[in-house]
């Protein structure tokens, strides 16, 4: 269980919600509505990816067991020179 400091310091509870990708991919009208979500934050810069680590194409096994140690913190990108 994670602890939720807001009780003492007085503030609401905090309420959660979870969505697998099949309840939003399999209902034409959700997958609308998020695909509108997610362009706006992307145009907005709202929604900033955080890149943990770049690898080059021909580092690709390194990045592979980079990932699967699990250690990253944000996104792992692949650089392909064309």
């Amino acid at each position: 269980m994670t602890p939720y400091p807001g009780f003492e310091l007085g503030m609401p509870a905090l309420n959660m919600r979870t969505y697998t990708a099949l309840e939003t991919t399999t209902d034409p009208e959700r997958l609308r509505r998020a695909e509108a979500f997610v362009t706006s934050g992307l145009r907005s810069g709202a929604f900033v990816p955080t890149v943990d680590r770049v690898f080059g194409l021909d580092e690709i096994v390194e990045a592979h067991r980079y990932m699967e140690a699990g250690g990253q913190v944000g996104k792992i990108v692949v650089a392909v020179d064309h």
